[in-house]
């Protein structure tokens, strides 16, 4: 696996420094997809870059299936590729077939290898019909689906995708989504930084948070939900709101230890919303009817693991049992 200890990057210019990365301790496992989230300078790009050789750290270790990458970068080089959203990877003076020979060759592949490579690689992120054209003709969306097949063209053990998915329309970074679930189930270790909570929750088994480079909490987007202590949320809309509709919702919320949302709707109706983490639709529903309110709509929100790295943003911090 990769394996960093006690991880730490600091930048110095002049007489002055910054710490990027302080104390990092996370592991990419084959076979799983691993987030690594954090809000913007939370040090996410500048571990991924450490992981690709790209930089030094300044402290702490890491290794990939136990070699120091500042001590062996060409093996290390071997076994991990890096595709970058927010980056251009990819020559826009060449095919992409030409793009893939070109990065192939780097890696020292054999011909006999490179050539069936450079075909399926093509084929998998639905390029074969443009292999030949220039990739300054390519859409952006054409042009990231290259940086794909290039970030695999050495078949790595272990991938790292930074925002892979940045800028895209919804029906090509579902594709990639698919690529990335079917190669960490063929046994890839895949480590995945990206602002699209939904697109961690779908894809990766184990999330780590930082924040000012550091850890704060790490597990799977369930745990992480439950450990923050978000709540799932009721929404009830009731069709015809009365005083007494809103004081038996009051009450309720009283006796649960949490404040009810009250909204009203263009049409007159009441919406009411409550966050507990206990069972509370029937119970709210109850007491709206036996207040002589009728029901509309009914809506359970689950909580989300945006919920859930809000909560850590803001420091409220961590619930324990």
């Amino acid at each position: 696996m990769i394996r960093t200890e006690g991880l730490r990057k600091e930048f110095r210019t002049g007489h002055t420094s910054k710490v990027a990365v302080d104390g990092l301790t996370l592991e990419i496992p084959p076979g799983r997809v691993t987030g690594l989230l954090g809000l913007n300078g939370a040090g996410k790009t500048t571990t991924i870059k450490i992981l690709a050789t790209l930089l030094r750290q300044t402290g702490g270790t890491v290794r990939v299936d136990h070699l120091d990458p500042l001590k062996e970068p060409n093996e290390v080089r071997r076994r991990i590729n890096l595709i970058a959203g927010g980056e251009r990877m990819v020559y826009a003076r060449m095919t992409g077939r030409e793009n893939l020979w070109y990065f192939g060759q780097l890696y020292d592949l054999p011909r006999t290898v490179l050539g069936p490579r450079i075909d399926e690689l093509l084929a998998m992120v639905g390029l074969s019909g443009a292999a030949d054209t220039m990739v300054e003709r390519y859409s952006r969306g054409m042009t990231q689906r290259l940086s794909i097949a290039r970030g695999l063209i050495n078949d790595p053990a272990y991938l790292l995708l930074d925002e892979p998915t940045l800028g895209l329309d919804a029906p090509i970074a579902r594709d990639l989504r698919r690529v990335v679930a079917r190669l960490a189930a063929e046994g890839k270790g895949v480590l995945l930084t990206s602002h699209y909570l939904t697109e961690v929750e779908e894809l990766c088994q184990y999330v780590y948070v930082i924040g000012d480079g550091g850890h704060l909490t790490a597990g799977s987007p369930a745990e992480l939900t439950a450990q923050t202590g978000c709540h799932r949320t009721v929404r009830v809309t009731v069709s015809d709101p009365s005083p007494e509709v809103e004081a038996a919702v009051a009450s309720l919320a009283s006796r649960l230890h949490t404040v009810a949302g009250l909204e009203r709707s263009e049409d007159g109706s009441l919406v009411v919303s409550l966050s507990h983490p206990d069972e509370i639709a029937g119970p709210l529903t109850m007491a709206i009817v036996g207040a002589g309110g009728t029901l509309a709509g009914l809506e359970v929100a689950e909580p989300s693991l945006e919920d859930a790295i809000l909560v850590l943003s803001d420091g409220v911090g961590l619930v324990t049992a």
